[in-house]
């Protein structure tokens, strides 16, 4: 699995001019999964995203957790994360996980990540989505298990 983490100050997701999820303080976490992943890799990233400590202390330094600050989550599924652009001029998606492996894994870290004390808003699994970023810093994080 990867994701591509984004310490945000406001986050929201719609489809088709519906809101799905928002959220103030926070996280926007794009995932994607590859072929071969598991709820392994989902308990992992869940854990270590939930503990990573990205968010400023009182003294400015990045010392605080998404749940100590008692921030929220917006889990969005992104297969593009899996794109492979080494040849030619079209992204090749073919290390992506098939959908029905995929939507339930990313419905699986999102339960996860709601254990760990994070309120967490969910995208729609295949849907055109809008994903409006505040990007806070910029603090964005790549991590992949």
């Amino acid at each position: 699995m990867r994701v591509l983490i984004q310490r945000v100050k406001y986050g929201k997701v719609s489809v088709a001019g519906e809101t799905k999820a928002e959220i103030e303080q926070g996280l926007v976490i794009l995932v994607g999964v590859g072929q071969g992943d598991a709820e392994e890799q989902a308990a992992w990233l869940a854990e270590k995203i939930a503990n990573l400590r990205i968010f400023e202390d009182p003294e400015g330094k990045m010392n605080l957790s998404v749940k100590e600050i008692g921030g929220q989550a917006i889990v969005v599924s992104q297969f593009t994360l899996y794109a492979d652009s080494q040849k030619g001029r079209r992204p090749s998606f073919i290390n992506a996980a098939a959908p029905e492996l995929a939507a339930p894994l990313v419905d699986h870290f999102t339960a996860l990540l709601r254990e760990q004390g994070i309120p967490c808003g969910q995208g729609v699994f295949g849907a055109e989505m809008l994903v409006e970023i505040h990007n806070d810093g910029p603090v964005t994080i790549w991590l992949e298990k």
